[in-house]
């Protein structure tokens, strides 16, 4: 793609360079409208089981999670909970994506939130040299070690699909 104003450094990626961990930032069209992970995971050239997206979880006990999988499959919320040590977690509501977290609904971080939530990372990633993850704009994502991620931001790796 070529060279646009959309190419900006993001806060995730000023936080990945302080914290001097290397990463690729990627741009894609959104012009389509079409955000899903697998069509992220296209218009990036990636295989789909390296675009990750970033789900945030409150818990029974009002906790709030944030869980990290594989864009094309679906958060087990038992295996969540169990992963968190809650009896139960849920997905928030779109509308409360902005005010608890700082991102919108697509470009969604696990890096640089409004507040430090738990973070846990499906185990797949765990064996990646690499994954993606929004880089917290819509058409913009960081490509990273996942271990390397998950140590800057205190996150587990774990079993949390279906």
């Amino acid at each position: 793609m070529s060279k646009n104003k959309k190419q900006q450094k993001t806060n995730v990626m000023r936080i990945l360079s302080q914290a001097k961990i290397p990463y690729e930032a990627h741009y894609y069209d959104t012009s389509d409208g079409d955000l899903s992970g697998t069509a992220v995971a296209k218009k990036l050239g990636e295989d789909v089981a390296s675009v990750y997206k970033t789900l945030v979880c409150r818990a029974h006990s009002g906790a709030f999670y944030v869980f990290v999988i594989p864009v094309a499959d679906s958060l087990n919320l038992k295996k969540a909970a169990s992963a968190v040590g809650e009896k139960s977690v849920e997905m928030i509501p779109q509308k409360e994506l902005l005010p608890n977290t700082g991102y919108i609904h697509g470009g969604c971080s696990p890096v640089g939130m409004k507040k430090p939530y738990p973070t846990t990372i499906h185990q797949d990633a765990e064996n990646l040299p690499v994954f993606y993850v929004s880089a917290g704009k819509v058409g913009a994502q960081v490509g990273v070690n996942p271990k390397t991620l998950a140590e800057l931001i205190g996150a587990g790796f774990t079993d949390l699909v279906a």
